[in-house]
């Protein structure tokens, strides 16, 4: 059997997609459209959501860079002081409100900026157990973006 990519969690995004997207939920009381996904409304607090596929573009909201291997767990991927690469944080504002915390392509301060335009894209974390290619998403900066 060979190599598969599987998304770091199921219900996430679509995948595998040529045209990937986040799984938000959307009240069907108030319109409030959250990510991940809700049983109930942070809004209304009613529990009459749908799920619904996000814009791919969005904006940076904030940003930070991560310089030092995060705790494992909850952080699942095995790396060391040694062989740890620092990389992009921050929140991306899709249309509607929903600001979505991220991992960011791109680890160079002087590249990032609040406000540029930013899309989704999926890309390898880690290798699982199996040797399957485990699958996140991510922002990147769009080139030439406002």
């Amino acid at each position: 059997m060979g190599k598969k990519q599987v998304p770091i969690q199921e219900g996430l995004f679509t995948w595998p997609s040529e045209d990937p997207r986040l799984i938000g939920s959307r009240c069907r009381n108030c319109g409030k459209v959250s990510f991940p996904t809700q049983k109930s409304c942070p809004a209304c607090c009613l529990q009459d959501v749908e799920n619904v596929e996000l814009a791919k573009r969005g904006t940076l909201w904030t940003w930070t860079i991560q310089g030092f291997p995060p705790k494992a767990p909850p952080y699942a991927k095995q790396e060391t002081p040694r062989t740890f690469v620092p990389y992009g944080v921050g929140y991306v504002e899709l249309p509607k409100g929903v600001r979505v915390e991220t991992r960011l392509t791109e680890n160079d301060p002087d590249k990032l900026r609040i406000g540029m335009e930013m899309e989704l894209v999926i890309e390898k974390f880690m290798e699982d157990d199996a040797g399957d290619d485990v699958m996140i998403f991510a922002f990147k900066p769009v080139e030439g973006g406002a």
